[in-house]
């Protein structure tokens, strides 16, 4: 039984890590500038559900990384880009990069 457990959460580890390191790339190329020159903040909402929704959830409530429905209120657009770069435990850095990461590090920095 503990045998079947163990491999269980090994494998849903597995699942979860390979989940958040892959997708990155599934915008590259495209050039949907908005007014601040990169990536639209309405695209942002599409990147990071490319890139952050298999932990952080579709509706930003959290799963195997944590609920960002207000992160805006905790973190500046500058800390949440620097988070993004640099990671965390539990989450891979630079997983988005560039004019996408600004547009989201952006989009999430408004939810209040």
């Amino acid at each position: 039984m503990k045998r079947k457990l163990f491999g269980f959460l090994v494998g849903t580890s597995l699942v979860f890590a390979l989940a958040a390191c892959g997708g990155g790339d599934d915008n590259a190329g495209n050039d949907n500038a908005g007014d601040n020159g990169g990536a639209s903040t309405a695209n942002a909402e599409e990147i990071f559900k490319g890139n952050c929704a298999s932990c952080h959830g579709a509706d930003l409530t959290g799963g195997a990384g944590p609920d960002l429905t207000k992160v805006g209120s905790k973190y500046s657009k500058d800390e949440i880009s620097g988070i993004i770069t640099e990671g965390r435990p539990g989450m891979p850095a630079g997983l988005i990069d560039g004019d996408d990461k600004e547009a989201v590090a952006t989009w999430l920095s408004e939810k209040k």
